[in-house]
């Protein structure tokens, strides 16, 4: 088979500045880091949300179709709408169809089916991946990998809103087909996360969690040293 190469190159400036330090640092402004249910009501400057996607916006993808999109929503009413339909998803998960082992892992959090922060949280940002992209002359309308591609973004856009000094909140409620109705999206767009995002309400306090060590996490796999190898 015959090797397909690019159709256009561009020159790639890698970065040389590849210390530990800066990996350190960066871990660190990531070490705290933490999901919130609690907003004030501080407005958020809009810029920040726009750079923020931007940023989700240079993730990889399947054949670089990019198959997100970002519903960011201010609007009172739609926020409104947003947190009633979820409670009413929310309602049927835990007295309805939530194993009791779910419910059980859950109880740590104090969580229910009231989501207060859908209407009291500044910004919303309804998080969709796409079955179906533009069509350009050189390429189809088929996405591939578009929630794994989709959830990479999603990754980039949290630590972006982070490290611009938000805080935020994944709601998955299931299912989450309501928020196409509310924001008047057609079925090619799949919700997968409704993305809560503002400041924290002054002087509340958050669960005391742990992360997994590293250790626990990761596994190097690498050569072993000429006399440690057995034949």
């Amino acid at each position: 088979m015959e090797k397909q190469m690019p159709t256009d190159l561009v020159s790639f400036k890698n970065k040389t500045a590849t210390k530990v330090n800066i990996s350190m640092d960066f871990l660190k402004s990531m070490s705290s880091r933490r999901s919130i249910r609690e907003f004030s009501n501080e407005k958020v400057d809009m810029e920040i949300i726009k750079n923020a996607i931007a940023t989700a916006g240079t993730a990889p993808s399947g054949a670089n179709k990019q198959p997100w999109f970002f519903a960011v929503i201010t609007d009172q009413s739609m926020k409104n709408s947003i947190k009633a339909a979820a409670e009413d998803v929310e309602f049927n998960f835990y007295n309805k169809t939530a194993p009791q082992f779910w419910l059980d892992d859950l109880r740590p959090f104090g969580t229910c089916p009231l989501k207060p922060y859908l209407a009291e949280a500044p910004v919303l940002i309804g998080i969709f991946s796409r079955t179906n992209v533009e069509t350009t002359e050189l390429s189809s309308n088929k996405a591939y990998y578009p929630i794994e591609s989709t959830c990479i973004a999603t990754g980039l856009l949290i630590t972006a809103l982070h490290l611009s000094g938000l805080s935020t909140l994944t709601h998955t409620p299931r299912p989450l087909s309501f928020l196409n109705g509310i924001l008047g999206l057609n079925s090619s767009f799949k919700p997968l996360i409704i993305l809560v995002v503002g400041y924290p309400a002054s002087g509340k306090k958050i669960p005391s969690i742990d992360k997994k060590s590293l250790n626990e996490i990761m596994k190097i796999y690498e050569t072993e040293d000429a006399d440690k190898i057995s034949v």
